[in-house]
């Protein structure tokens, strides 16, 4: 049973090719294990970082003596430790995101690119997590390096049901206090939510020195109204209809939308968020590949 779920979120075919992709956070961070990332905590570990003055109780064995013959003072070597990531994934399940069928569907499509990136994170000993979210925080999966985390995900991922209304804000609000500090927060979401209380959400991750990643997930009919003749449109959290030429409304909507996401790509500027926009309209595999390799430029830079 679970590799039949397992098989509907881990495509073989994406997975060759970004399951190897290193996934490395954009700046310090915190954790509990030994890892390969570097921490802003400094011990004795690979890289040499300074020099500290001696004090009782230091081990011997990490004096530097050409340092002592220079100065006549004992001053200890000081490394940066190398430490694993946590990486919290925040998926939007309210109404909203059930538009679209199939696999182009963005709840669907979003779950998909959160399991993948999950399983590659964990491939590399790092820690994930998987929240949940519409107008509360429905569920958090506490955080793993375990294969058996992305089971319990794509287990938790079957049973949802998308009909509640978005409280993105408030939401996030919450899931911040499950955090530590200095961890990696990618939230997937259509973001058709109010943006002074999601920036007021985001200033306090940011606060907690997280990296925070925004997916824009939209369908492809949202990134281009290509809808001609009369269409039947309906409310997924609010009980409206309306009957319209497409075409009718397809510029205003343009407009609208490019307003839009220009505000929301203006608050995550605003607090040194990542956004990234997502169409399901492309492949899964052209999506994260193309996300990962901007990735690792970033992170070499």
């Amino acid at each position: 049973m679970a590799h039949t779920i397992l098989s509907r979120y881990l495509d073989p075919d994406v997975l060759h090719h970004v399951a190897d992709r290193p996934i490395e956070p954009k700046g310090l961070v915190i954790g509990n294990l030994a890892g390969a990332h570097r921490s802003p905590l400094s011990g004795f570990a690979v890289e040499f970082a300074g020099h500290r003055e001696y004090v009782p109780g230091d081990d011997p064995k990490h004096l530097d003596w050409r340092v002592y013959f220079t100065r006549d003072k004992h001053f200890v070597k000081q490394y940066e430790l190398e430490t694993n990531f946590v990486c919290h994934l925040l998926l939007d399940v309210s109404a909203s995101m059930r538009y679209g069928e199939g696999e182009r569907q963005k709840l669907a499509y979003a779950a998909k690119m959160a399991t993948l990136l999950a399983y590659s994170i964990v491939r590399q000993s790092d820690k994930v997590s998987l929240g949940t979210l519409d107008d509360r925080l429905r569920s958090f999966l506490a955080p793993s390096n375990s294969l058996d985390q992305i089971v319990r995900m794509t287990q938790h991922l079957e049973e949802i049901r998308p009909v509640e209304k978005t409280r993105l804000g408030a939401c996030l609000g919450e899931a911040a206090g499950r955090m530590g500090r200095r961890e990696i927060v990618m939230v997937f979401s259509d973001f058709l939510a109010d943006l002074p209380e999601l920036e007021s959400a985001l200033q306090r991750l940011r606060y907690q020195q997280h990296e925070v990643v925004l997916f824009h997930v939209l369908h492809h009919d949202e990134w281009t109204f290509e809808l001609d003749g009369m269409v039947k449109f309906v409310g997924l959290e609010q009980p409206d209809e309306l009957l319209a030429q497409g075409e009718d409304l397809r510029r205003g909507y343009l407009e609208a939308l490019a307003r839009f996401t220009g505000q929301l790509a203006a608050v995550a500027q605003r607090n040194r968020c990542e956004y990234v926009a997502v169409d399901t309209g492309r492949g899964l595999r052209e999506t994260l590949v193309e996300y990962l390799n901007q990735r690792t430029r970033v992170a070499r830079r």
